[in-house]
């Protein structure tokens, strides 16, 4: 069985994460799919490894949608493999790639560490640019997104829902759902 993994960091990209699942259900795949950045629980992510079986492909769009890191790639990797699931990669730098050949799982491993490498020198010139942004006093940070739906914060409390699915729901932090309704109290 095939079984598809989408995923895009933000809400902002919902062409993104549309145009991966279409592609994974033009491939035949059951998808899973999910708006989270890679550096948070993925439970998506969390039920396709759970729901994948022996002799099953676990298949994504792009590596950099499946891992965060090297090690998270090898880690997830470990997992299918003990499962006897192999991993597809349809978009793999022009071609495709399948990790039921040693050269496959080679190939899977070389470039998780160059997208970890890309990644770490993409955050260095990021930080670089915001300590030069601040120098020139241009750097103003990023839009408060939490701010900007105080509204639906509020009318979703006055329903009763609690701040953890007020978070969930719109997109945001915990922290931030408690902060806003506490400065919003009389």
């Amino acid at each position: 069985m095939l079984v598809g993994y989408a995923r895009t960091s933000t809400f902002d990209q919902i062409a993104g994460l549309e145009a991966q699942i279409e592609h994974l259900v033009a491939t035949g795949c059951k998808v899973f799919a999910e708006q989270v950045s890679s550096v948070a629980e993925r439970p998506q992510l969390d039920a396709a490894l759970d729901f994948v079986r022996e002799g099953d492909t676990l298949v994504v769009t792009r590596l950099d949608r499946l891992a965060r890191s090297t090690a998270d790639l090898l880690r997830i990797v470990s997992v299918l493999e003990a499962k006897g699931v192999s991993l597809r990669v349809i978009d793999f730098g022009g071609s495709e790639m399948d990790t039921q050949s040693p050269a496959g799982r080679l190939t899977l491993t070389m470039f998780g560490a160059l997208a970890q490498f890309e990644r770490e020198l993409m955050l260095v010139r990021q930080r670089e640019g915001i300590e030069r942004a601040k120098r020139l006093g241009r750097y103003r940070g990023r839009a408060p997104t939490a701010r900007a739906k105080l509204l639906d914060i509020k009318r979703l409390a006055g329903e009763g829902l609690r701040a953890p699915d007020i978070a969930k729901k719109l997109g945001v932090s915990r922290a931030s759902v408690y902060r806003l309704l506490a400065e919003a109290r009389p």
